[in-house]
Parts: structure tokens; sequence; C-alpha cells
């Protein structure tokens, strides 16, 4: 069984870009490792800060549509991953990031906006935090006392991905 689990970070805002992720200056670093404390440092929205604690510890991303605009450029997924961040949940993302992070092992869930608004809903709940079963194609939130399932589907091929680990390591089993 693949999952993905943790703390929700709610980014109430469609047209997040890929310079907003990650700012294009820092994609000289030579690790992963090193674009991590610049995780979201250019994204504005009210009340956002992304040196807080709750950014640190989000273990799951929900979002609106069209994430990940903008560049193309791995670093996008790849900040999120080295900080823990294995999910993005939204209702679209733009196709070169979102099958990046398929080839990193990492699932962007498309939602409807009436899923994404329930989503939404456990916002204001501090304990937020959600549950991806990659396997059987469902999500759990929790907060507040309340819990709730969504359904999602991807392709047999991206679910394949993320199962492997990646694209690298699901050619490396195949070919």
């Amino acid at each position: 069984m693949k999952t993905f689990a943790g703390p929700a970070l709610f980014l109430d805002r469609s047209d997040i870009n890929t310079d907003e992720i990650i700012p294009a200056k820092y994609l000289t670093e030579i690790t992963k490792e090193d674009l991590k404390p610049y995780l979201l440092e250019d994204l504005k929205l009210p009340g956002f800060d992304p040196k807080s604690d709750k950014t640190k510890n989000a273990g799951v991303v929900v979002t609106r549509a069209n994430f990940g605009c903008g560049s193309s450029r791995e670093h996008a997924p790849w900040v999120f991953e080295v900080n823990g961040i294995y999910a993005v949940i939204a209702q679209s993302f733009a196709r070169i990031f979102r099958q990046n992070m398929f080839n990193c092992g990492m699932a962007a869930i498309e939602l409807s906006a009436e899923q994404i608004d329930q989503l939404f809903s456990f916002a204001d709940a501090d304990d937020a935090a959600i549950e991806v079963d990659i396997e059987k194609g469902s999500l759990t939130i929790s907060g507040a006392g309340r819990k709730q399932s969504v359904q999602f589907d991807i392709s047999a091929f991206d679910r394949a991905l993320v199962l492997a680990g990646g694209w690298v390591d699901y050619a490396d089993s195949k070919y």
C-alpha cells in the first residue's frame, strides 16, 4: 500500500506558478536539499508565511486551479519532495508540473471544484490532516472532529509511476 499523509497546507488561490513555488534565483543550487528553505518563498497570500511551522510541517497541499503554471522545471516538485510533501491536490494542474510530479513518484490529484471546496471547509481546523491512498484512489481528510473521504482517478500509468517511486525506478524495473 502506498500512502502519503500529513498535516494539510491550504493555499487558497488559483494560478500559483512555479516561480512562487521555488523562485528562479535558486535554480542554480547543486542538490535538491539545497532548495529546501525556499519552498513557496515568493507566494503572496493573505496570512501565509512560508517559514511558519504550518508550512514546514505540511505533508499534503490543497489548492485551487492551474497549480504549477509558468516555467517548466523539475525544481518545483523537488522542493515539495525535500520538504516532505508528496501529494498536491488541486482542481487542475499545469501539464508539465503535473507530469513532473508523477515522474518524481509524487501524486498530483485532480478533483472537481466542488470537492476542492469541501476540502477547504477543513482549512480553519488546526489539526487538518490528509491521508492519500494511491492504490485505492481515495483520500481522507480529518480535522476539528470531522472526517471525510473522497475518491479520485489517476491513470494506470501515473499510478504505476507513483507506486514505483518515480520514472527512473519504474524504468529500472521494466527495462
